[in-house]
């Protein structure tokens, strides 16, 4: 007998109408609940801004000029550029504890090679090729990764064939990688970088303005068409169910209005007055009035100078998608779900879980890099402090996101989440007066607690 694919509509008869909702749609109720945490968190700063601290909010008709609070674009769009290198770096880790691993040393690496990054750009390549040389960024760039994605394979190595625990090694790494940053440069911050380097960590300059990224989010909700159609059609070819018509067209409603929205919130952002009077400068043309002493730069032509999407937050859509496809799509993320599943298991069946282990780490360690290039970008210098304890934050960010220690369980959308719940704690705190790094390291702890508990009782119910 054939058995006949049940509709994801399916349900038994005292589920609620909610639950039917979440069953036809298929969006995962820890999701939710991570975009509930972060809504609530955004709402509830915003509150303690306007009423207790009496700032203007836009939410109660307030100007932007005078908006001060926390859901203002100006808020909003450093908080996603300051959310990027860690949710680039969560990426990574959300593998390496899938597979009952822990780094402790991505924030060591990342100043490593941000401080290598530094001084092969200050004392090699610019007396070498010159001064502003359009190769400069390029060598830096690939140098930076290639060199994170080395020290991660090097302690990949030491887990997998000398049987170290990678707890040991990576806390050894968060040591050495970080003294050894500090040797190299004699304790001395390394600046000014190349000026098109510096534009990957973001500013005025290093965002795609207003039309380039209403391009960027039109091709975006194509993609995302395209995704859920092709999806729809797989899913037929090999039999499976299929999901209501109403249900994936709420689902892709849903995904570009968010897409459209994080567009407007973007663009809304105006440059500052003097970036547009050195635009102007620099083209040889008279500031026009909105940019001059007195105007008003959300009127008149200034109003089109919306920076857009920044470039670190473009790099590390990027990341996460080629993770997800990664993770989702390919053998090597099958391997690395059952490896975190029951590791003698994948070895009895053939997976080489020595050799899985190496690539994981130089993965991680090649995310690492590519955060260290826009952590030095975006500080336009490299210094001793870059990264530290940043390897906290990125663990904390993928269990908030929803990653289990217990391994087996994770995803690359959850962990930039995590990262997202993170940073806007951290900012919000800075934006009512709890600016001192005492407090947030305190928040950040709890909700580290609170996220494994939360995580263990999730476990308990659906066994």
């Amino acid at each position: 007998m054939t058995a006949t694919p049940q509709s994801p509509t399916t349900h038994a008869p005292n589920e609620g109408g909610f639950s039917r909702f979440l069953r036809a749609t298929e969006i995962d109720p820890r999701l939710l609940g991570m975009v509930g945490a972060l809504l609530l968190i955004w709402v509830a700063f915003e509150a303690y801004s306007t009423f207790v601290l009496g700032r203007p909010s836009l939410l109660l008709g307030a100007s932007q000029a005078e908006a001060n609070g926390f859901l203002t674009p100006r808020n909003l769009w450093n908080l996603s550029v300051q959310t990027a290198y860690i949710g680039i770096m969560a990426t990574g880790m959300v593998l390496v504890i899938i597979t009952r691993n822990i780094d402790l040393s991505v924030g060591s690496i990342m100043g490593m090679v941000g401080m290598y990054m530094g001084l092969l750009q200050v004392e090699y390549l610019t007396p070498a090729l010159g001064l502003g040389h359009p190769s400069i960024w390029i060598i830096t760039v690939i140098f930076g990764i290639a060199m994170g994605a080395l020290i991660g394979a090097f302690q990949g190595v030491l887990i997998a064939f000398l049987g170290i625990p990678s707890f040991i090694v990576t806390l050894g790494g968060l040591l050495v990688w970080r003294g050894a940053a500090f040797l190299v440069a004699g304790g001395k911050t390394i600046a000014p970088l190349d000026d098109t380097f510096a534009l990957i960590g973001g500013g005025s300059f290093g965002a795609l303005g207003k039309t380039g990224s209403w391009i960027f989010a039109v091709i975006a909700c194509v993609f995302v068409v395209w995704a859920f159609l092709n999806g729809r059609r797989s899913r037929k070819t090999h039999g499976f169910a299929q999901r209501p018509v109403w249900a994936e067209t709420f689902v892709i409603g849903l995904v570009c209005a968010v897409i459209l929205g994080a567009t407007a919130m973007v663009n809304s952002y105006i440059w500052p007055l003097g970036n547009i009077q050195k635009y102007y400068q620099a083209l040889g043309q008279e500031v026009p009035a909105c940019a001059q002493k007195g105007g008003d730069i959300y009127t008149d032509v200034c109003a089109s100078f919306g920076h857009g999407f920044a470039y670190p937050v473009l790099i590390m859509i990027i990341v996460a998608i080629a993770m997800t496809i990664l993770m989702t799509r390919t053998r090597f993320g099958r391997y690395v779900f059952a490896i975190g599943g029951n590791p003698e298991a994948a070895a009895l069946s053939g997976i080489n879980t020595r050799a899985m282990t190496v690539k994981i780490f130089t993965l991680m360690g090649g995310l690492a890099g590519v955060a260290a290039v826009i952590g030095a970008a975006r500080q336009n210098s490299a210094t001793n402090a870059m990264g530290n304890l940043d390897e906290l934050y990125v663990i904390a960010a993928a269990v908030v996101g929803g990653t289990s220690l217990a391994g087996g369980v994770g995803t690359i959308y959850g962990a930039i989440i995590g990262a997202l719940i993170l940073t806007s704690l951290q900012t919000g705190m800075v934006l009512i007066g709890f600016g001192d790094g005492s407090y947030q390291r305190i928040v950040i702890g709890v909700a580290l607690v609170l996220a494994v508990w939360l995580d263990i009782v999730y476990r308990k119910r659906i066994k």
